[in-house]
């Protein structure tokens, strides 16, 4: 953005959120799809662990092993999910941002909100980069947490059946 005539503080421009949330380490993760998985079953899988240690502490683990197996396997999804979830709509709210007409800022506080509409080519720009860079980082996103409530999906299912 053109700073003599932009009202907007430079840490609230859009294009500049955009480049600070690019750098960050833990929103740079769903990039890569591959990278950002493979993250994502890791964290899994010590979530997993940590859930079957608290559940082997139940009496009735002794009973019924391959039931809190599996309740731990699918609970562990919970994690995953909620921080696919935070890392999505931290993305989302920058998509936005990129591709609104205006610009709603802060000069100082919460209470002297002001609204700047975008000349038409910085729209166009910050649309580009909410198209090419931000919108395939949503889509890794959504098929992750599609995956992941697929996964939850089945362990609910599979909950319905009593000879577990």
């Amino acid at each position: 953005m053109n700073q003599s005539n932009c009202p907007v503080p430079k840490d609230q421009q859009p294009t500049n959120e955009f480049i600070e949330l690019s750098k960050s380490k833990i929103f740079s993760w769903p990039k890569s799809l591959k990278s950002f998985s493979l993250i994502l079953f890791k964290f899994w899988i010590v979530t997993f662990i940590i859930f079957i240690f608290i559940s082997s502490g139940s009496v009735y683990f002794k009973t019924s092993t391959l039931r809190y197996i599996l309740l731990s396997f699918f609970g562990s999804l919970s994690l995953p999910f909620l921080f696919s979830i935070r890392l999505y709509l931290g993305w989302n709210h920058i998509f936005k941002r990129l591709t609104s007409e205006k610009v709603e800022y802060e000069e100082s506080g919460w209470y002297d909100g002001q609204i700047w509409i975008k000349p038409v080519n910085l729209k166009e720009k910050e649309s580009l980069i909410a198209l090419i860079e931000v919108k395939p980082i949503l889509k890794n996103l959504i098929q992750i947490l599609s995956l992941i409530l697929t996964f939850a999906l089945l362990g609910v299912l599979l909950f319905q059946y009593k000879n577990i």
